[in-house]
């Protein structure tokens, strides 16, 4: 049974996973904003590199060869628009002390650790990147790299639970039809029939709605069932019970206040 643990930092929340304790890690809250990943990584290990990516709700992962490391804290804002960051909403390590940072504010921030290689990635999964299986495309580069299935711990983080995150059918079949058979081509043309297949698996990712035309999504039980596919055991991953949406004391929530406002996760190669 994988645990969660509230930690502070200077009289500051943050959550760590017993799955992942074999790395410096923190899914950061509110309490921390504005800090950059620059300054939050002081928290972690403060003479570990810096790494992160300008997010673009898509699926492609870099390494941290790829991209060069943060040097200079800078404010939050003009770093999230900073023109000499690479878009991309995956990174992962590939030597020891390198951080990889992902930010988020509702969607699911995912932290991947390597027991062999003690590689790392970080990955900001919403709806768009789950769609776009942006977990597996993580773990496939990861693989590249040696990495075995057996050997990864996954954790994820504070993101908006399935009960309050309310979309359209459209939106829940997209995302859904990534955990369904891929050989029935007509699911796209008949979405309340592939949401009613997704209803009757084991821990559903989808959640009926009063409203017609809508449904509700959680998006960390896909990204479950994408990466029990793989063939990732169960026992592997870990999913935090906090929601972004409903615990306005720790966490922002653009669902809950339509404003750009992020808490950070990272974690720390070994």
């Amino acid at each position: 049974m994988h645990t969660w643990h509230w930690r502070t930092w200077q009289g500051l929340p943050y959550l760590t996973c017993s799955w992942l304790e074999a790395w410096s890690h923190g899914f950061f809250t509110q309490q921390f904003a504005p800090r950059p990943p620059t300054q939050l990584v002081e928290v972690l290990h403060p003479q570990a590199l810096v790494y992160r990516v300008k997010q673009v709700h898509g699926n492609r992962v870099l390494s941290t060869a790829e991209i060069e490391p943060l040097e200079q804290p800078v404010q939050e804002l003009s770093e999230q628009e900073s023109p000499s960051l690479q878009q991309a909403d995956g990174l992962f390590s590939q030597r020891s002390q390198q951080s990889v940072w992902v930010c988020s504010a509702d969607c699911t921030p995912v932290l991947i650790g390597d027991q062999q290689t003690g590689q790392v990635a970080a990955i900001h999964a919403g709806w768009r990147g789950t769609a776009a299986q942006i977990v597996p495309a993580a773990i496939a580069r990861l693989q590249a790299e040696g990495s075995q299935l057996k050997h990864l711990r996954i954790a994820l983080g504070p993101a908006i639970a399935g009960q309050v995150y309310q979309v359209s059918t459209d939106v829940a079949a997209k995302v859904g039809a990534t955990v369904v058979d891929p050989t029935k081509p007509d699911w796209y043309d008949h979405p309340e029939a592939l949401l009613s297949e997704l209803e009757r698996l084991p821990g559903s990712p989808i959640l009926s709605d009063p409203q017609p035309g809508h449904a509700r999504l959680d998006v960390r039980q896909v990204n479950r069932l994408q990466l029990e596919q793989l063939g990732i055991r169960p026992e592997q991953i870990a999913i935090s019970d906090h929601c972004t949406y409903q615990q306005p004391e720790y966490f922002f929530s653009y669902r809950r206040s339509n404003q750009k406002q992020i808490q950070w996760s990272g974690i720390v190669s070994n």
